[in-house]
């Protein structure tokens, strides 16, 4: 794997300095960078860029993945302490961040947050690192009129159904602990939590809100919340079932509906995290080393939609991916702020059609503050700014 220049490391659980930003030199950069390209954006609208949780800060990044050389940000959004998971409701233009105190809502033209809409277990103070207290996962509906965001109080964990035009919490289901991840189905009917530490995931319904768990350990539960071997995020499939992977061995199917959950062998061998999914069925994979059950080192997982793997070993550790398209070419961008030790201040940029020819030519951009989840994003030009 290619490296880019090295990123300097930060530590979990204390919010370092934030250092000053210029916004106007840095969209210069990214004018720039996408003039240059061997392979520029579709010029017919807006480039594609990603929007990063900085988990360390109190920021989201917008970051512009084909800047190779200096930094990749191109501004930073204050959206309030320790960001967690960011998602993004197009038609409205505005993202949904979940920080340790409330949903953030930013409005992605301006760059600003307009709102923060509290939490109904919102917690007492401030805390940053993979075990503080306030929002994990995150979803939005498909109008855009509902954030449902898992909350957790550090002994237990709520899915908070929260009326964006109201800001008002209107339900409080508890789901398992830790839920890294939310997702809803694809007709807006259900709800899924990744329950991190409770080896399930938890379906609840959109109308009644009834919740049921299902359990989902491929190797057992054995171990308890010392256990690698536990679910962390999730995909959906075009027929509604979830995708997770675990330990680089086995890939996880799970029925919401049946409750029945399947396992397709992995390659990796390696603790694995983040999973993204593209629109031809391609998954991208992180891996991050011999814990647990898995005995390989970090590396990228890139599966193939007929289920072959290849495999990318790296020095880097990733917490989430997610799909970048740039032009006609589709890429995995993988975060570097893994959850535990071995955390950087960058991401990984990898050619899906490449790793799946054999061919590794992948790259690191720089992004500050432990980047820790991404989603693309498309910003359109801001009155003022280069």
């Amino acid at each position: 794997m290619r490296a880019g220049r090295p990123c300097r490391r930060i530590s979990g659980g204390v919010r370092p300095e934030r250092p000053a930003v210029d916004v106007a030199l840095a969209r210069r950069a990214a004018a720039e960078t996408d003039g240059d390209s061997t392979e520029p954006a579709d010029r017919a609208g807006d480039p594609q860029l990603l929007l990063v949780t900085q988990a360390d800060r109190d920021s989201v990044a917008v970051v512009n993945p084909r800047d190779r050389d200096g930094s990749a940000v191109v501004d930073e959004i204050t959206v309030g302490a320790a960001p967690w998971d960011v998602a993004v409701h197009p038609e409205s233009g505005r993202a949904f961040v979940s920080t340790a105190l409330g949903v953030a809502v930013v409005d992605v033209a301006t760059g600003e947050r307009t709102r923060l809409l509290d939490y109904r277990h919102r917690p007492r103070e401030v805390a940053y690192g993979e075990y503080r207290p306030g929002g994990l996962g995150l979803a939005v509906s498909a109008d855009g009129s509902t954030v449902h965001v898992a909350v957790s109080t550090g002994d237990e964990a709520f899915l908070e159904t929260i009326d964006v035009g109201t800001g008002r919490v209107e339900r409080s289901t508890p789901v398992g602990r830790r839920p890294f991840d939310v997702l809803i189905s694809h007709d807006g009917r259900e709800v899924y939590t990744i329950d991190h530490d409770g080896f399930t995931v938890t379906v609840v319904d959109t109308t009644t809100f009834d919740a049921r768990a299902i359990e989902v350990a491929p190797f057992g539960t054995e171990g308890g919340l010392a256990s690698f071997e536990k679910p962390h995020y999730a995909v959906l499939d075009p027929g509604g079932d979830l995708l997770l992977p675990y330990q680089g061995r086995a890939l996880a199917r799970v029925d919401p509906v049946s409750g029945e959950v399947t396992t397709s062998a992995l390659g990796a061998d390696t603790h694995q995290h983040g999973v993204a999914r593209a629109d031809d069925g391609t998954l991208v994979l992180a891996g991050n080393g011999p814990f647990g059950n898995a005995g390989g080192g970090a590396s990228i997982e890139v599966v193939s939609p007929d289920g072959g793997s290849t495999v990318l070993p790296t020095e880097r550790r990733h917490e989430t991916a997610a799909i970048w398209q740039d032009a006609d070419k589709t890429y995995g961008v993988l975060t570097g702020g893994y959850t535990q030790d071995g955390a950087w201040d960058g991401m990984t940029v990898v050619a899906l059609d490449a790793a799946l020819g054999g061919t590794d030519d992948s790259y690191e951009i720089r992004v500050p503050g432990r980047p820790q989840a991404v989603v693309p994003v498309t910003l359109p030009h801001r009155e003022g700014t280069p």
